[in-house]
């Protein structure tokens, strides 16, 4: 597998001097009267958190993607609780651990409730997951100092809940479907930024919690098919949202989106063509514009420096566009 100059999401390295870092503190936000987001957090040398998004429905809370870390799921638990209704639902965008991490802890607190999602884990399960599985074991083999070894057997650990970080309920198909008593709007899209992902449009606030098929400071590539992943985002374009919730980062509105999907589209082709991987890189960073902060120019170009070469080699994506 190979392995990035970054903490990206799967790839760990065997020096991450920044994972023991303090962790990131979370607070939920107000996005309408019946939605609320508790952000993730995604910085150099440490595992991230994907976003968030707690939904009022007549039976308790949905909230959409769990995390990775305990302090993320202890963050959605407190908001919860501030907020005085139970979660009765989770609906899980993708497979991949900075979205479901949380969902053996929030089962626990809140025993009953449902989760939805794609039927997608299973596979990823036994595939990615596995070989993830693997490196882990090697790392943690390859690494004397028990204290940095504490990051990867975290991971080990969440591999370990199995099930209980799958669906209860899979989404086979996109359409209307009541949770937890609200009616939201499902969208199923795949082979995109996985095999199967889910986005979920609220009609009543017009937000669009959209997981990781728009991420930022840059697109999350590693288990992607890309031209699947571009044909989702023009799906996303006819949605009727106002505000847009990506998987990381801050949510955008509709001008906002239109600039990450014309960015997505000139990497893609950029990444076909013959320039250096520099140039796609300074082109993302140049079509991105204001989406990527000064603060943030650093990390994201180190994060493609990953991502370009992993965008031009033929036999991975022509595997992930089919399914397998």
């Amino acid at each position: 597998m190979r392995r990035s100059p970054a903490a990206v999401p799967f790839v760990l390295l065997p020096l991450l001097p920044l994972l023991l870092a303090a962790p990131v503190p979370r607070a939920a936000t107000e996005l309408a009267p019946a939605v609320r987001l508790v952000p993730g957090a995604f910085v150099p040398g440490r595992q991230p958190d994907g976003n968030s998004v707690l939904i009022a429905a007549p039976d308790g809370l949905i909230v959409i993607d769990t995390g990775r870390h305990p302090e993320h799921a202890q963050a959605i638990l407190a908001a919860a609780k501030a907020w005085g209704r139970p979660v009765a639902a989770v609906v899980n965008t993708h497979w991949h651990l900075d979205h479901v991490g949380g969902n053996p802890r929030l089962r626990a607190a809140h025993p009953g409730l449902q989760v939805t999602a794609s039927g997608a884990y299973e596979k990823a399960r036994t595939g990615f997951l596995a070989r993830y599985r693997a490196q882990l074991e090697q790392l943690i083999a390859e690494t004397p100092d028990a204290t940095r070894q504490e990051p990867y057997r975290a991971e080990l650990a969440l591999l370990d809940a199995g099930a209980a970080l799958g669906p209860d309920q899979v989404v086979r198909a996109g359409g209307e479907r009541t949770i937890a008593g609200r009616r939201l709007r499902i969208g199923l899209e795949g082979p995109a930024v996985t095999a199967g992902d889910v986005w979920v449009y609220d009609p009543g606030t017009r937000i669009l919690v959209a997981g990781d098929l728009v991420t930022l400071p840059v697109p999350l590539l590693d288990t992607a098919c890309p031209a699947g992943w571009a044909a989702a985002l023009g799906r996303l374009a006819a949605v009727d949202f106002q505000r847009l919730v990506p998987g990381h980062g801050a949510p955008l509105d509709r001008a906002g989106f239109a600039r990450y999907r014309a960015a997505f589209g000139g990497l893609l082709e950029c990444a076909a063509g013959k320039a250096a991987d520099a140039a796609c890189i300074e082109g993302w960073l140049r079509d991105a514009g204001p989406l990527v902060s000064a603060g943030e120019q650093a990390f994201a170009r180190s994060l493609l420096e990953y991502y370009v070469p992993l965008l031009r080699d033929p036999e991975p994506l022509r595997a992930r566009c089919a399914g397998s």
